[in-house]
């Protein structure tokens, strides 16, 4: 299709809405032919929500050794918005034959909305090949597979361990060793009805916040709410186990039901001492304890996850942002270099780390003695890889589907229906997935 026919379409579309419209006009306009770039200086084009992104991608176009060989002379140009304002403006451009970026930082809960219609196909490049040499190695790619194509790769692990107030455990004889979530509950259930301290958290507020709680504890288990393929896996015993001992946690004040993770309640919990301890990935280090409480710099540690008695992995994950590169454009190429050299090489991986804390998406990085050897001042020196190596060994795979903002808005209801009592967690997992198949007429 043409740009003249495009901006045709866009008109005739009149009120209809761009919502309407996007995939379908993508999946048949596909990429308009672009002279390819192959040498010289080069802005590449960079749009994300973070500005930790661009930070890391400024610094990683000025290191010569990560740079040494490159055809290209690289500077970046780049556009921050809101998550979800990314793909909207993306999308938009791209069907208008606009200005769409080189390289754009894709939220991994936004990633679902370019899966269906060939939106992915149509817009970014297939990294089969980029990904091959790394085989194995190459961690959180299911995220961003469509039709078995990889189009995205993973900025941070996003490790989630057991964060916990040291001399809180101390104080009151918490074992940092418990095996299991099940006796973690039982020695927290009489922790909180002595002293009102609580082990964990769950979200009460917004619908993704309270299925990422409960998803987070879901894949840790062995379930999912997708398989590989797209099919919905939500309709499993795990699901239902995951949700009573989520359920069974609020009610015993195990675990303190707030809004979010994130917000000026958590904020107090942590301040107050009534929170020692938090099932959360690597990045609330930074964002969610010392962001609330730098002053108990010291007192926190950080450990693998309880397993579940019934089964299931030592970690899980939780959040995630993948690039993915444009096709069709005349700095397609040099944008696909830059990836590889910053995502793909241990010299990027290591930058990428030091430059934002993003955790290594190889696994060989986790034995890398210039990593094993990093202390966590706020964990009072403790050196972290030594968990995250265990961790990253068991990580469990997620996997979406083109309905998953559906799945998550319609589930959110009957979770947080479970978690404050007034239904039971097999009939939350019910009423979620019937709301779900009458959304989607699957």
């Amino acid at each position: 299709m043409t740009g003249l026919g495009r901006r045709a379409l866009l008109r005739g579309a009149g009120g209809l809405g761009l919502s309407l419209l996007t995939a379908p006009a993508l999946a048949a306009c596909g990429s308009a032919d672009a002279t390819l770039v192959e040498s010289g200086r080069v802005g590449v084009s960079l749009w994300t929500h973070d500005p930790g992104y661009i930070k890391t991608f400024e610094t990683a176009v000025k290191d010569p050794a990560l740079m040494r060989g490159s055809h290209f002379d690289y500077h970046i140009r780049a556009t921050s918005s809101a998550p979800s304002d990314v793909v909207t403006r993306m999308i938009a451009q791209a069907v208008a034959d606009g200005n769409t970026p080189d390289l754009a930082g894709i939220v991994v809960d936004q990633f679902p909305r370019v899966m269906g219609s060939s939106i992915a196909e149509n817009l970014f490049v297939d990294l089969t090949e980029t990904v091959r040499p790394s085989g194995d190695d190459l961690l959180k790619l299911a995220p961003y597979v469509v039709d078995g194509i990889p189009y995205g790769l993973d900025s941070d692990n996003s490790i989630t361990v057991l964060y916990y107030r040291q001399d809180v455990f101390d104080k009151y004889r918490v074992p940092e060793d418990i095996e299991t979530w099940e006796e973690l509950a039982a020695i927290g259930e009489r922790l909180y009805s002595r002293h009102r301290i609580s082990l964990g958290m769950v979200a009460t507020g917004d619908n993704g916040s309270i299925v990422n709680g409960f998803l987070q504890l879901l894949l840790q288990r062995g379930g999912g709410l997708f398989d590989a393929t797209g099919e919905l896996v939500l309709d499993s015993p795990e699901a239902v186990e995951v949700l009573e001992f989520m359920s069974h946690g609020v009610r015993t004040g195990v675990l303190l039901a707030l809004p979010d993770p994130y917000g000026s309640a958590c904020a107090a919990a942590l301040k107050s001492g009534r929170l020692a301890a938090t099932a959360m990935p690597n990045w609330y280090n930074a964002y969610g304890l010392q962001a609330n409480v730098p002053d108990q710099k010291g007192r926190w540690r950080m450990r693998t996850l309880p397993r579940f008695a019934g089964g299931g992995h030592l970690a899980s994950t939780l959040g995630g942002t993948a690039f993915t590169v444009l096709k069709g454009k005349p700095h397609t190429d040099a944008a696909l270099e830059l990836l590889r050299r910053v995502y793909l090489s241990r010299e990027g991986q290591i930058l990428r780390y030091r430059s934002g804390g993003f955790l290594p998406t190889l696994k060989p990085l986790y034995r890398d003695p210039e990593l094993l050897g990093v202390k966590d001042a706020f964990l009072d020196g403790q050196q972290v890889f030594d968990v995250y190596g265990q961790a990253a060994a068991d990580l469990p795979l997620f996997y979406q589907a083109p309905g998953m903002q559906i799945l998550s808005d319609v589930l959110g209801g009957p979770v947080l229906d479970a978690l404050k009592g007034r239904t039971s967690a097999a009939a939350a997992i019910k009423a979620g997935l019937d709301a779900y198949r009458q959304q989607v007429k699957r």
